[in-house]
């Protein structure tokens, strides 16, 4: 089996957001990964283990009273593997102590209110991986390029979510933000082949074709997402997510780092242990 010196450097190191430039990032590459798909999948199988057992202690923490939480926000075009992620690496673990919220076009219940409205509503409760497959990013992006609100609407945005993230982060909340790429040509045969499989025509949504003509504005709008709202106290990750392998362990290893740096220990009983067992053996 693969082992964890397949990377020659971790993706915390190799796919932060710093000096990155969205127009010439390389979305078929695997930043920091020595080995090949086998070699990745191989590894996936064995941190999925790892990952599955730090969130469990995050989450029997939780249920003993700490308030500490992770969040991973997915953001990303679509086909690039936001789905994918939930299922192959949050899927490995108990959904018991995941919070998944999707954040589409907001209803015209959630258009009355500010648009960080429906994101406090998702926010993970203690003890819990939340993930947001897009997020509050859609209020920096989408109504920027289709000129949804004004310049100096979505313009003062970007500090308003700094200082957002930065009182989550303060309140106990890990932040894992990745941005998630995948070249025009990937994306392409991806929705070719919703459209040649009958189990994911569901999936395939025609504006999806429309929303490539608009990938150059898309590209500034992420470059400046990056630029302004990377932080160290809520760092972007950029993610190349044509090798949906490479994607999938990546973020694997961004969550079991983020659930390491807690240090999380199984929780001490609360009660007499010795005065249970005989209770139980008497019972």
């Amino acid at each position: 089996m693969a082992k964890a010196t397949s990377w020659s450097d971790p993706p915390t190191k190799t796919l932060r957001a710093h000096g990155v430039k969205v127009r010439k990032f390389d979305t078929s590459a695997t930043p920091g990964f020595k080995g090949n798909k086998r070699a990745g999948e191989e590894l996936l199988a064995a941190r999925a283990l790892v990952l599955s057992d730090l969130q469990e202690k995050l989450y029997a923490n939780g249920r003993s009273g700490d308030q500490r939480s992770v969040l991973l926000v997915l953001q990303g075009m679509d086909t690039a593997g936001k789905g994918g992620i939930v299922r192959h690496v949050i899927g490995s673990v108990d959904p018991q102590g995941v919070d998944h919220a999707a954040f589409g076009v907001p209803t015209e219940v959630e258009k009355k209110h500010h648009y960080l409205w429906r994101i406090r509503k998702e926010l993970p409760r203690a003890g819990q991986i939340g993930v947001f497959d897009r997020s509050h990013y859609e209020d920096v992006l989408v109504v920027r390029v289709h000129e949804l609100v004004a310049p100096e609407v979505w313009e003062k945005r970007y500090a308003e979510i700094n200082k957002f993230e930065r009182k989550l982060v303060d309140e106990g909340t890990t932040i894992i933000k990745v941005a998630m790429f995948v070249s025009l040509e990937e994306q392409k045969k991806r929705l070719m082949q919703r459209l040649e499989r009958a189990d994911k025509y569901w999936k395939f949504n025609p504006a999806d074709i429309d929303e490539r003509a608009y990938w150059p504005a898309y590209q500034a709008a992420y470059q400046d997402m990056l630029d302004r709202t990377d932080t160290e106290y809520a760092p972007w990750y950029t993610l190349p997510c044509d090798h949906k392998w490479y994607a999938r362990l990546a973020v694997t290893e961004l969550l079991i780092d983020a659930l390491q740096s807690l240090k999380l220990d199984w929780p001490p009983a609360k009660f007499d242990i010795d005065e249970q067992k005989r209770r139980l053996l008497e019972s």
